[in-house]
């Protein structure tokens, strides 16, 4: 049986490996995404935070110690010690009370530069002090300040965002004053952020195509776990589909899928049966309906049989009769001549009726076997005994070679019948040397009970037919023996009740009838 083939992109396989093959893929995209178009401005924005907490944090030191003691600078060195800032604080008359950096010119004409370029923060009553704007630089040019981008901004103090040209790097920048009326300047680079950027996003790419290519190979072989045991099911439902039911799901899996496993196999077991019983149902109808046909054929065949057999002895008796009450017959002699035709015709009409019934309760099943153990030599020996006064009249000589004795399992009354239908007619169809010989063979588990007697042989083509209900080879020789034709249908009837073999064998001088029974030694 070939199972149907599905296009692999209609596997089930296949749709879940895409499915989460692109999941995998949109969670990497969506991480590189986020990590270039938001990465800087988060780095910015934890920057900013981090200078504002810094402020915050020196304003409350400077609020309880002064800018001015020893304490306040202790306090700040503790405060900017693990953070990369830059810290410059002044007194209104541009004096560094404390800086986290000992060479702080450049952060010093930077303060000096916001002080006096009119920022919002600038508090008045403050003087330009002296030189500023003035060539302070190294290189005899003034030094211009760079370019800001504000963040965020106060009324104490402002957040920028600032190129240093000198430098060449980007910070950013906290400037104001701090609750005591002094300046302070915070600055924390941003250490090449857009670099930082770049790297953590091809970092992140090479990161993502491992992901990928794991991934994938993870879900290829998850997805095989799941699909194997559908594609399995598949196959038994198919195979069940053509009445194929010995297949049977087997899996340690205690889930969904083995819970349906389970079910297809139950499934599979009450469908057989279901079959199964509706097979033998269809059998047993046929062979009613069969046993019906056969029924009406043997009740047409038996009301034409026995329509053609009682013709002739009631045409018989009705003419005989009539001539008796027509006085054809004057004298004693003849009308005792009248009489005994009409007796022997109705007795031959009784047995014929007699061995018809028995017949009919054989085929029909009316009359069922009484197994019993006898002795089969006493039976036979009392059939021959009861038999020689026929035996006598037809002059037929009857032997017996009981030297094979034993006890069978057998209906004791079907026996007989079988044995003495066989022997009756071994008497009436006995011919030349008038001899019928009786015996007992060793078939080892059964005992075969053989008769034979001298005489013609059956015709080939009869032999087979010779069992059929009135069916006879010479007519002419059966209604002068007064035979009805119905004997071996008996014998026949009987021995497929029994489950017993038996048969006729033609011999060069004689015909032998036999059966088997079981031995009960």
């Amino acid at each position: 049986m070939k199972r149907r083939s599905l296009n692999w992109k209609k596997s089930i396989r296949f749709q879940f490996a895409a499915i989460f093959i692109i999941l995998l893929i949109a969670v990497i995209g969506a991480i590189f995404f986020v990590n270039t178009a938001f990465l800087t401005r988060y780095y910015i924005s934890n920057k900013k935070e981090e200078i504002v907490e810094s402020y915050e944090q020196m304003d409350a030191l400077s609020e309880s110690l002064g800018t001015s003691s020893e304490e306040f600078k202790t306090g700040a060195d503790r405060l900017t010690a693990d953070r990369s800032l830059l810290v410059v604080v002044a007194d209104p008359g541009m004096r560094i009370l404390y800086t986290t950096e000992r060479e702080s010119q450049k952060m010093t004409e930077r303060l000096l530069w916001r002080a006096i370029s009119g920022d919002p923060v600038q508090e008045p009553g403050y003087n330009n002090p002296p030189g500023v704007g003035e060539d302070i630089g190294d290189d005899g040019e003034e030094d211009m300040p760079p370019d800001d981008v504000t963040l965020y901004e106060t009324d104490a103090y402002k957040i920028t965002k600032s190129t240093d040209p000198a430098m060449k790097s980007d910070y950013i920048e906290l400037w104001g004053y701090l609750s005591g009326g002094d300046l302070i300047f915070i600055r924390t680079p941003l250490e090449s952020i857009r670099e930082s950027v770049k790297l953590s996003t091809r970092f992140m790419l090479y990161i993502g195509l491992m992901i990928a290519v794991v991934g994938v190979v993870i879900i290829w072989f998850v997805t095989r776990r799941i699909t194997d045991p559908i594609l399995k099911l598949t196959d038994i439902s198919d195979r069940m589909a053509h009445l194929d039911f010995d297949v049977k799901y087997e899996s340690a899996v205690n889930n969904e899928i083995g819970e349906l496993g389970l079910h297809m196999n139950e499934m599979s077991m009450q469908l057989e049966r279901a079959i199964s019983d509706l097979k033998s149902a269809n059998l047993e109808l046929q062979a009613d309906i069969e046993k019906k046909e056969q029924i009406e054929n043997m009740r047409s065949e038996f009301i034409s049989n026995v329509s053609h057999e009682l013709k002739t002895p009631i045409a018989l008796i009705s003419g005989y009769a009539e001539g008796l009450r027509d006085g054809i017959a004057d004298d004693e002699e003849s009308r005792k001549e009248y009489l005994d035709v009409i007796i022997d015709e109705s007795d031959r009409m009784g047995e014929l009726v007699k061995s018809l019934l028995e017949l009919n309760h054989l085929e029909f099943g009316a009359r069922t076997a009484e197994m019993k153990r006898f002795d089969l030599v006493s039976l036979i020996s009392g059939i021959i005994s009861s038999s020689e006064i026929l035996a006598k009249q037809y002059g037929v000589s009857v032997s017996f070679d009981d030297s094979v004795r034993g006890y069978v399992w057998s209906d004791e009354s079907m026996t007989e019948d079988v044995f003495t239908n066989y022997l009756t007619n071994a008497i009436h169809y006995a011919k030349g040397d008038k001899e019928i010989r009786v015996s007992l063979e060793d078939q080892g588990e059964n005992i075969r009970v053989s008769v034979f007697n001298t005489g013609d042989r059956i015709p080939e083509e009869d032999i087979d037919r010779i069992w059929e209900k009135f069916y006879k080879v010479d007519r002419a020789r059966t209604r002068e023996v007064g035979g009805s034709g119905v004997g071996l249908s008996i014998v026949k009837a009987v021995m497929e009740t029994l489950n017993k073999p038996y048969g006729v064998v033609n011999y060069d001088d004689g015909v032998v009838f036999w059966f088997e029974l079981e031995r009960a030694d």
